[in-house]
């Protein structure tokens, strides 16, 4: 199934579409989360090997908000925790994929340069399209090297993750003669295995293409 990006809402977008219940919780979940950014160096409550309130609360997001806002409640919780890498890596390797994905889509926003791009290397490396979809988002496009952000591109036509989902696509698209013979041994493989060409193959090979530069992802 062909995954689909829903945008993340913002704390009032989810105050207008939560309940009263599951908005008290997100009330205490995110003055949690301020908490443990707020006494990141001066507490360890329950010892140094305790697992911080507010990663219990992310872990069960889906449940008390709803698995279609679980996402964006996740992502302001890190927002708001501040979370650093060992927390990400945390919640990443021991979440469900849908844990794992809302880590993902949040890496843009929090201040990590290129610390976290194990992450997205990992999520690379599996066949879950959920997971493909968000590791090609702003973090990618601003951090992945060009070696690898090629191959995450033909990691999104290998897998059926539409190239949209891919961050910067037109931008570092933009005359790579690399990416454009890649593309081109990927179709010729296709063909002679008597399969079809993905038409995002075909589109992004224009884009290799030099010339004027192309529209920005925005316009």
């Amino acid at each position: 199934m062909t995954p689909t990006t829903t945008p993340l809402l913002t704390r009032k977008e989810l105050d207008a579409q939560l309940g009263g219940a599951a908005r008290a919780w997100l009330d205490e979940a995110l003055a949690e989360a301020e908490h443990a950014a707020s006494h990141q160096e001066s507490e360890q409550p329950g010892g140094p090997y305790a697992v911080p309130s507010w990663e219990l609360r992310y872990a069960a997001a889906g449940r008390y908000c709803g698995l279609e806002h679980a996402d964006s409640v996740r992502a302001l919780l890190l927002i708001e925790a501040r979370a650093a890498l060992p927390a990400l890596t945390r919640l990443y390797e021991q979440g469900t994929a849908a844990e794992r994905r809302a880590v993902l889509l949040t890496l843009h926003r929090l201040d990590l340069g290129p610390t976290a791009l194990v992450l997205v290397e990992d999520a690379l490396r599996t066949n879950d399209t959920r997971l493909v979809a968000a590791a090609v988002g702003p973090y990618a496009a601003a951090h992945l090297d060009a070696h690898n952000w090629r191959h995450a591109i033909l990691k999104c036509l290998f897998t059926g993750v539409p190239v949209d989902a891919a961050d910067q696509l037109a931008r570092r698209s933009r005359g790579d003669a690399e990416l454009a013979r890649m593309l081109g041994d990927f179709a010729a493989e296709r063909i002679a295995a008597g399969r079809s060409v993905p038409a995002d193959l075909t589109r992004v090979l224009d884009l290799t293409t030099p010339g004027p530069a192309a529209p920005t992802e925005e316009s």
